[in-house]
């Protein structure tokens, strides 16, 4: 592993930084950097996010708890874990996790844990995803969604969410990879 030293070393030197776009969902950014060799890249663009959560919800009675809803980018309906936008009024990414399972699903309580940290573009994007895996969930209200939300819930077994990511279902990268990764734990437990 390389030391902190030498990974100092590579990191780019900021020369200019403007805004392009502000706005509540896209901050757009252009960079001048100038990397450890020396050369300049005077327009390297970046998007600037607030980090966002996903939670893999399990039910008591071992269901995965999925949402679906339109995707205006793909232009496509699809399953897709419950996430969303960490808010300033969130202490914590986990505290944003419950409130997004509780407003989109109605569902909550549970043995809750920091699955994985990943990022949707880390060469050009700020934010992170913050994974969680929230075991025994159960439903404790209505789902309260907003105005801009128009989703239905549903609860899969096992073999169903296997089945999604076998046939190339889940299009969500940063809902796929740690459905995948609880797989590959799941395997692991069998050998």
């Amino acid at each position: 592993m390389e030391t902190n030293t030498k990974e100092e070393k590579r990191m780019w030197k900021v020369l200019k930084s403007e805004y392009l776009y502000r706005d509540t969902w896209l901050t757009a950014r252009k960079d001048t950097v100038q990397l450890p060799n020396g050369n300049l890249i005077p327009s390297y663009y970046i998007l600037e996010y607030p980090d966002w959560v996903n939670t893999l919800a399990i039910t008591k009675d071992h269901k995965f708890i999925f949402i679906r809803q339109y995707r205006h980018g793909i232009q496509e309906v699809r399953y897709e874990l419950c996430a969303g936008v960490c808010d300033q009024t969130d202490a914590t990414p986990m505290d944003a996790a419950k409130r997004e399972l509780l407003e989109e699903t109605g569902y909550g309580r549970g043995t809750w844990q920091e699955y994985m940290v990943i990022s949707a573009n880390p060469s050009t994007m700020t934010n992170l995803t913050h994974v969680f895996l929230a075991t025994d969930v159960e439903p404790v209200s209505t789902q309260h969604l907003e105005a801009t939300e128009d989703l239905t819930v549903h609860l899969l077994s096992y073999e169903e969410v296997l089945e999604l990511l076998r046939t190339d279902q889940i299009k969500q990268a940063l809902h796929a990879a740690p459905l995948w990764k609880y797989v590959a734990n799941e395997n692991r437990k069998q050998v």
